[in-house]
């Protein structure tokens, strides 16, 4: 996004959107290099590609070589490889090259990852079980921690008194975006979820002061997201994004950023997957807030749809024994 698109959309509105720096993120494990190299691949420069694929590919060699010798070895410059190293979320080259360390001794030595790492192809289930959970709870854990409670009371204001909320996110951001939506409404706000990438832009244009659009993404850079929103925020409605990467062009046309965790990718276990859960704890953060200050007309709402809806939990129970299934006939 280019200074000067930027600033043009800031300019119609009062100050400039909020929440586009971001707060270092935790390194990942040795284990996820080569799943945020994949991750982050599509948003490097070249001579960035050229580092991270390296690492990726060799890692026992690279962490031989110190930060001249890696930029010699990719033909880039030492401030190339110091920032590749940061993009990938380790605080310099020095601990990108301990990980490439232990990922190399990892890879020689034969063992299967630790629980905090990664799944290997031949775990037993109940170690998938296991690591899954752990990972989960982390990633719950960062995502709480990392949470900047002034983003987050400004945005459940906004929808608290929304005139109408749209949200924008596809494929598993979608499905979050979907979730928020249909909270909302059962306590009495309009809210829709748009997946569909004409449907949202076509909604945004309508939007206006009062309103609120909400933009889900983890990588931060779907156009299919970033676009509707910027149609939103041009026309004057309250801008949110919920992503794993603050600094991203989302964020520039969004009043209120909500960070999400810099989720521990790994070969089996990808973004769509790992981001998913912390983006969820964002969504119930959001909901339970605007209950709050809604309370009077939430409540109500609620116990309304609760009503509604028992009669269709309400299964008819057998009046004797056990049903069992009949065999095809022949």
């Amino acid at each position: 996004m280019s200074k000067n698109a930027k600033e043009t959309f800031s300019d119609a509105r009062t100050g400039p959107p909020a929440g586009t720096t971001a707060g270092p993120a935790p390194a990942p494990a040795p284990a996820a290099l080569r799943a945020r190299v994949r991750s982050l691949g599509p948003s490097m420069t070249r001579s960035m590609q050229a580092v991270a694929e390296a690492v990726a590919s060799d890692p026992a060699g690279c962490a031989q070589l110190t930060v001249s010798a890696l930029a010699e070895h990719t033909g880039t410059s030492e401030a190339t490889v110091v920032r590749t190293a940061r993009l990938l979320g380790y605080p310099g080259y020095r601990d990108l090259r301990l990980a490439l360390a232990a990922l190399a001794a990892q890879q020689e030595s034969g063992a299967a990852p630790a629980v905090t790492v990664d799944i290997a192809v031949d775990d037993p289930l109940a170690d998938v079980v296991a690591k899954l959970a752990h990972e989960e709870a982390q990633t719950l854990a960062d995502t709480a921690a990392g949470l900047d409670l002034t983003q987050l009371s400004g945005a459940v204001g906004a929808l608290a008194g929304a005139r109408r909320v749209d949200i924008y996110g596809v494929g598993a951001s979608g499905l979050v975006g979907q979730d928020l939506a249909q909270k909302l409404l059962r306590i009495g706000l309009i809210a829709h979820a748009h997946s569909d990438p004409h449907l949202a832009v076509t909604n945004a244009v309508l939007l206006r002061p009062g309103d609120v659009a909400v933009a889900v993404t983890h990588s931060g850079s779907t156009g299919d997201v970033i676009e509707p929103l910027r149609h939103a925020f041009a026309r004057g409605a309250t801008t949110i994004a919920v992503t794993g990467r603050p600094g991203s062009p989302v964020a520039h046309y969004a009043d209120f950023v909500l960070a999400t965790s810099a989720a521990r990718e790994t070969q089996l276990r990808p973004a769509a997957m790992s981001s998913r859960t912390s983006q969820l704890l964002v969504v119930d953060c959001l909901f339970v807030g605007v209950a709050q200050r809604t309370y009077e007309t939430a409540a109500p709402a609620l116990a309304a749809s609760y009503e509604a809806l028992a009669p269709r939990h309400c299964a008819t129970a057998p009046t004797s024994r056990r049903t069992t299934r009949q065999e095809p006939r022949p």
